[in-house]
């Protein structure tokens, strides 16, 4: 493997415009034959400086691009926006354990953003105290745009220098000590200068026919694919997971609003508290049109499961992949999808890994939880209905201490119009710690200036100059209360509010999730929380797939449910965008709706039920809603009341049986043959109970296990009388209800998703 590294200057007030023209040919950069990696750095030391880094299996693949349209074309793009080149910095490199001369040595690591300061302060001293060291000559510090992840790039005389200085223990305190601590994690890859004629230094990268076998892969290590992956290693099933980037996100650049069904959700992953200890609780709103309060709202309603939590995504992500390790999965870093095809039988990808090596990788199944810029939508040549929508506007977002007197814990909404349109807007989260905010904004008519009118790419990940702590109190001082003032930014970023949906969210065997789906304005944060709910309604499906359980239109029923939620979430997000409010005569029903407790699959095929009389059942969850959780069961042997969702909580679907004192006793009898039959259709995924009437004589049975409905919350609930049945799927939704129990109904549904009697 060779590499070239090419270092740019951009010509005064054009460095904003190099990364565009650098993303408009990467990707015919990356579809090259012999190509491993492309990558634009910036010179974390000089806004104005850059290095082009690419990575090849020999120098005939070099050497064919060189000679090609692609150098043609890049070069184009760059030569108005940068100064003429002058002698190349770099020489050719390879990556060899061969060699003599100097050597290059690229140490990888991360800098949060938080700690940025403390970086730059110790970087200086180090750099100084290297030129002490014999053989060392000098170095370079570079990072990746749009994350933590920096590169210190040195030279030395040779390898042996290097080595020699690594092995003397002295060094870490020595040299390194004032930025030791951001060297605990780091990749390192040491590169020979090729001589003129050195062929014999290339390595050409071997295509393993198949290297590594799971049962499903997952594109994408944020919240999307970590869920996925979670609820597939909770049954049993073997996923790996893997993501391009060499280490996680470490600031404050996405979602924050963590929805109440969300946290359902992470209830029963068993990671609720964790996120409830490192969060705050969202508590209301407030909108302001123009200077004046048009309406506040407190989202602190009776019978929610949870409240509103603002949690910053890296903490989702800390969070879930914590639990994830727990169930033995580890995701991949730097290891990035570069195609993927499929047969009658599975999925083949071939994966370039950190060390920018080729893999395969077969697997039963492909999930793309790879984001904005997906990969696999891209291979799979998946479009977005109507086009992808792009805001005119640019936004930028920071995260800022706000000085003002406004109430904990609320989300602020500052509009300003001019003849009935919105020309001002001012959202402003709350974060963890004292007047911390995340705010955004439009971005000053400067930066759009800077993009020379073209689109950013969707999402949050492309950035232009970061935005000042001026330009944050000058939209203060337009559209906040006056005196307010900021302080501290921590970070700041430009960006371009995108929004679609796919096509479709499957072909074949491969699914995508999330922002790989579809794309939404942050209005509601929804992205984040939909992107969940896909995986937790995905994963199950497919875990019964792998274990051979399912019916043959099972996973089919993923995009009949999600994606026409996805295309209303999408609409609902656009038409919020810049907006006061969408009904301001039913406020707490559209919060409830934002929250997505009122979620339902009605219109899915996988939904039915047999009831005699649906009038009878008044406002009981219908099929496809979600099952709402009720309080006081009793189980003998337990000293405390129960809730149902001790009873639905896991991995399998939950029978819950209904009788009250109308109930016959060869009527109770037969439940114990339904369930049996019901357990062994579904291969044994299926827990039964049966909850009785306080009135109601226990029968004796040994199955199912009874409860009884102590203070008859079930029965108001659920609206049953007589005899019933609901059967609760594994996602929290109802799958099938009955009023009376009618055993030829169930088995019939049950065929829906199992396949019949195994």
């Amino acid at each position: 493997m060779i590499r070239t590294m090419r270092r740019l200057r951009a010509r005064p007030g054009c460095a904003p415009a190099v990364g565009p023209a650098w993303a408009d040919v990467v990707e015919q950069l990356r579809g090259l034959t012999g190509g491993l990696r492309h990558e634009l750095l910036r010179d974390a030391l000089d806004p104005d400086g850059f290095v082009v880094v690419t990575e090849w299996t020999d120098e005939a693949a070099l050497r064919a691009y060189r000679d090609g349209p692609v150098a043609a074309r890049l070069a184009d793009l760059l030569r108005p926006l940068t100064e003429p080149a002058g002698p190349p910095d770099y020489p050719l490199l390879a990556e060899t354990e061969e060699g003599t001369g100097p050597v290059y040595v690229d140490v990888e690591l991360t800098v949060p953003c938080a700690r940025l300061a403390e970086f730059h302060r110790g970087y200086p001293e180090v750099v100084r105290r290297m030129a002490a060291v014999p053989g060392y000559r000098r170095e370079q510090l570079l990072r990746e745009p749009g994350s933590d992840t920096h590169h210190i790039v040195a030279e030395w005389d040779g390898a042996a220098e290097f080595l020699d200085w690594i092995a003397d223990p002295a060094h870490a305190s020595a040299q390194a000590g004032p930025i030791a601590p951001f060297l605990l994690d780091i990749r390192r890859r040491l590169f020979h200068v090729v001589p003129d004629g050195g062929g014999r230094h290339h390595t050409t990268v071997r295509e393993a026919d198949v290297q590594r076998t799971t049962d499903v892969l997952v594109v994408g290590a944020g919240p999307t694919g970590l869920t996925a992956a979670v609820e597939l290693a909770r049954r049993g099933v073997g996923c790996q997971v893997i993501d391009r980037l060499a280490t996680p996100p470490g600031q404050a650049d996405k979602a924050i609003g963590v929805h109440c069904r969300t946290m359902e959700i992470w209830e029963e992953q068993g990671v609720v508290r964790e996120a409830m200890d490192a969060g705050i609780w969202l508590t209301g709103n407030m909108v302001f049109v123009n200077g004046v309060q048009t309406h506040r709202m407190s989202w602190e309603l009776p019978g929610l499961p949870y409240a509103h939590l603002g949690l910053p995504q890296y903490e989702t992500e800390r969070i879930l992949t914590a639990r994830l390790a727990t169930l033995g999965v580890r995701p991949r870093r730097g290891a990035e999808l570069v195609d993927v095809t499929q047969d009658a039988d599975g999925v083949t990808a071939a994966v370039r890994t950190a060390d920018g090596a080729i893999e395969t990788v077969r697997a039963a199944y492909l999930v793309g939880c790879d984001g904005a810029h997906s990969r696999v939508r891209e291979r799979l040549g998946l479009t977005f209905t109507g086009g992808l929508g792009r805001f005119p506007q640019l936004f930028m977002l920071v995260d800022v201490d706000v000085d003002w007197d406004m109430p904990d814990g609320h989300l602020l909404r500052f509009l300003h119009t001019t003849d009935g349109q919105m020309d001002g807007m001012l959202v402003c989260v709350p974060l963890r710690g004292e007047h911390r905010y995340r705010i955004a904004t439009l971005a000053p008519p400067r930066f759009f200036a800077q993009t020379g009118g073209q689109d950013a790419p969707p999402g949050f990940s492309e950035e232009l100059d970061a935005p000042t702590l001026d330009d944050v109190q000058a939209a203060l001082d337009r559209l906040a209360p006056p005196g307010t003032r900021a302080s501290n930014l921590r970070w700041s970023s430009v960006f371009r509010i995108s929004h679609g949906i796919v096509d479709r969210y499957r072909h074949g065997r491969i699914f995508v999730a999330g922002d790989a789906a579809h794309l939404h304005p942050p209005a509601g944060g929804q992205g984040m929380n939909t992107g969940i709910q896909d995986a937790w309604n995905l994963a199950w499906k497919l875990a019964l797939a792998v274990r051979g359980l399912a019916a043959p239109g099972l996973l089919d029923s993923y995009e009949a449910e999600r994606r026409p939620e996805g295309e209303e979430i999408v609409g609902r997000a656009v038409r919020l965008a810049g907006t006061e409010e969408l009904d301001r005569a039913d406020l707490e029903r559209q919060f409830r709706q934002e929250m997505s407790l009122l979620l339902s699959y009605a219109g899915s095929p996988l939904v039915g039920e047999t009831v005699a009389d649906p009038a009878a059942l008044g406002d009981a969850p219908r099929p496809g809603d979600r099952a709402p959780d009720v309080e006081g069961l009793r189980r003998r042997g337990v000293g405390h009341p129960l809730r149902l969702r001790d009873l639905t909580r896991g991995t399998r679907h939950t029978l819950l049986l209904y009788a009250d004192a109308t109930a016959g006793a060869a009527e109770l009898a037969g439940l114990a043959d339904l369930c049996a039959d019901a357990r062994r259709q579904a291969g044994g995924e299926l827990d039964a109970y049966l909850l009785l009437d306080p009135d109601v004589d226990e029968p004796r049975l040994a199955d199912p296990p009874v409860l009884r409905d102590g203070d008859r919350r079930f029965r108001a609930g659920y609206g049953l009388a007589g005899t019933g049945l609901y059967l609760i799927r594994p996602d929290g939704h109802v799958g099938f209800r009955g009023a009376p129990v009618d055993a030829g109904a169930l088995r019939k549904h049950l065929g829906l998703v199992f396949g019949g009697v195994r």
